[in-house]
C-alpha cells in the first residue's frame, strides 16, 4: 500500500507540468505534492492519534480528488512513466529543493508577521 501511495504522488508530480491538465486540477495537484513531499504535517504527529490522523485522511484525500480531476489518458500516461522511473531508483533533488524553500518562505513570512505584531 505505502508503495502504491508513493507512485501515486510521483504519478501526480509527473502529470503537474501537463498543458492537458485544466488549472484547477494543478492547484489540487500541486497543494497535494507539496504536502506529500513536506516534512511539516497540518497535525503535528507528536499529538496522540490526531497527529497521524491527517496522515491518514488529508494525503489519500488530495490524491483522490487529483487523480479523478486528471483526465483518463493523461493519468495513464503518466502512472506508466512513474511506475518506469520508480524502478529505475532516481532521487529528485530539485523537487526536494523546492519543497524546502517555500517551507522556509512560509517560515520567514510568518516570523515577519509575528515580528512586527510585536513591534
Amino acid at each position: 500500500m505505502v508503495r502504491k501511495l508513493k507512485e501515486d504522488v510521483y504519478t501526480l508530480y509527473l502529470a503537474s507540468r501537463d498543458p492537458r491538465i485544466p488549472f484547477a486540477a494543478k492547484v489540487v495537484l500541486v497543494i497535494t505534492v507539496a504536502y506529500a513531499f513536506s516534512p511539516i504535517d497540518l497535525i503535528p504527529d507528536f499529538i496522540p492519534i490526531l497527529g497521524y490522523l491527517d496522515d491518514l485522511l488529508i494525503l489519500p484525500l488530495g490524491i483522490w480528488l487529483s487523480i479523478k480531476l486528471i483526465p483518463a489518458p493523461v493519468l495513464l500516461h503518466y502512472r506508466q512513466k512513474a511506475k518506469e522511473q520508480m524502478m529505475q531508483r532516481r532521487p529528485n533533488y530539485i523537487m526536494a529543493a523546492v519543497i524546502v524553500i517555500i517551507w522556509l518562505l512560509i517560515g520567514y513570512w510568518v516570523y515577519q508577521a509575528y515580528v512586527d505584531r510585536i513591534d
